[in-house]
C-alpha cells in the first residue's frame, strides 16, 4: 500500500512538473514571439516593394516574404495573423516598406491596405496612340482592352464619341495596384468632360465655335502650335480670327497628324498640297477631330482669347519657343524672312 501510495504521489508530481514545463515553454514561446514581433526585419532593398495580387492568400504573401529574405519562415507572419484573426483581411495592392520594419508594422499595413498608389502621368500634346503605349508600359496597370480596336476601347470605357483622339485629360493620376486600363481611361475621360464643360460654360461670346467638341479641336491645335506658354493666348487669337473670316487655318500640326505613319520628320511642299481630312491648307474650317490631348491652359486660351488683329505668326526659330505675331501678310512675310529664310541662308 505504501509503495502504491508513493507511486501515485510520484505520478502526480510528474504531471504537475510536466504541466509547469508546458506552461514555461508556452511562456517562453510567447516571449520569443513577442520579441520577434518587434524586431527589425532584414529588408532586401531600401525601399522594399511588395505586390499583393488580387485573391492572394496570407500563406502566399508570407511565402513571398520568406523567399525574398524578409522572413526566416512564413509562420513568422502566419502565426500572429492567426492569433489576431486577420488571415483573410489582407488587402491587394503594392506596398512600400523602408527604414525599420517589424512583423507588427508589416502585418498592420497589409491589413489596413496602406498601399502605394500607381502614378500615371498623361502629358499634354500627346496622342491617343501615345496614351496606349504609356499604359502598356505600366506594369501595375492590367491590360484588358488596349489591344482591341479603338471602337471597342471606347465602348468599354463608355465613351459616346466615335473617335478617341483628344478625349482624355492630361494630368497625373493615382490608382491602386492592379487597376485596369479601363479605369484609367474612364478617369481621364471624365476629367476632360468636366473641364471642357466648365470652360465652355465660361466661354467668350461670339466665338466661331458651334460646340464644346469644336472648341476641343481648336484647343488641340493651339496645344501643338504653342512653343512658349505666354504665347498661347495669342496663338489662339490668330486661329479664332481666321475662323471668323473664313480663312483657312493653314497649320502644320494638322497636316502632320493627317499624314500619320507617312510623316518622315519633315514637311515637304507635296505634303501641304496633298489633301486629307486634316490638311488645313487644302480645307477650310476645323479638322474632323482633335489632334492631341489638351491642357487646361489651351482650353482657357480658346474659350477666352484676347482681342487682337493678329492673323499670322512664325517661330523665332532660336530655341526659345516664342513666336512673332503679325496683322498683315506683308508683316508676316518680313518676319519669315527675318527668322526663317535668314537662318537657312
Amino acid at each position: 500500500m505504501k509503495h502504491l501510495k508513493m507511486l501515485r504521489m510520484n505520478k502526480k508530481t510528474c504531471v504537475i512538473w510536466s504541466l509547469w514545463a508546458v506552461v514555461a515553454l508556452a511562456l517562453l514561446g510567447l516571449a520569443l514571439l513577442a520579441w520577434a514581433w518587434r524586431q527589425p526585419l532584414p529588408l532586401p532593398a531600401q525601399p522594399y516593394l511588395l505586390t499583393v495580387p488580387k485573391g492572394a492568400t496570407l500563406n502566399q504573401v508570407a511565402a513571398t516574404l520568406a523567399r525574398d529574405g524578409v522572413l526566416r519562415h512564413p509562420w513568422q507572419l502566419i502565426f500572429p495573423a492567426r492569433a489576431q484573426d486577420v488571415t483573410t483581411t489582407i488587402k491587394a495592392g503594392r506596398y512600400r516598406f523602408e527604414g525599420e520594419v517589424t512583423v507588427a508594422t508589416l502585418l498592420q499595413k497589409l491589413v489596413e491596405g496602406a498601399t502605394v498608389p500607381v502614378v500615371v502621368t498623361i502629358t499634354e500634346g500627346s496622342t491617343f496612340a501615345d496614351l496606349k503605349r504609356l499604359l502598356r508600359g505600366q506594369p501595375d496597370i492590367v491590360n484588358t482592352v488596349l489591344d482591341a480596336s479603338d471602337a471597342q476601347i471606347l465602348q468599354a470605357v463608355g465613351v459616346p464619341e466615335a473617335l478617341p483622339e483628344g478625349l482624355f485629360f492630361p494630368d497625373t493620376y493615382h490608382f491602386a495596384a492592379d487597376s485596369d486600363d479601363v479605369a484609367v481611361l474612364k478617369t481621364a475621360y471624365q476629367a476632360l468632360q468636366t473641364r471642357l464643360s466648365d470652360s465652355w460654360a465660361k466661354r467668350q461670346e461670339g466665338l466661331p465655335l458651334a460646340s464644346p467638341y469644336e472648341a476641343l479641336i481648336l484647343a488641340s491645335i493651339v496645344e501643338k502650335e504653342t512653343g512658349k506658354d505666354s504665347d498661347r493666348p495669342l496663338v489662339a487669337s490668330v486661329f479664332v480670327n481666321r475662323l471668323k473670316i473664313g480663312m483657312r487655318l493653314q497649320t502644320d500640326p494638322t497636316v502632320i497628324y493627317g499624314l500619320g505613319a507617312n510623316y518622315t520628320g519633315r514637311l515637304r511642299r507635296r505634303d501641304l498640297d496633298t489633301d486629307t481630312p486634316y490638311n488645313t491648307y487644302t480645307r477650310a474650317g476645323l479638322p474632323p477631330t482633335p489632334i492631341a490631348l489638351v491642357s487646361q491652359a489651351s482650353l482657357d486660351a480658346v474659350m477666352q482669347p484676347p482681342s487682337t488683329k493678329y492673323m499670322y505668326f512664325v517661330s523665332h526659330n532660336d530655341g526659345s519657343g516664342s513666336s512673332e505675331f503679325s496683322e498683315t501678310l506683308d508683316q508676316h512675310n518680313k518676319a519669315v524672312a527675318r527668322y526663317i529664310l535668314k537662318r537657312r541662308s
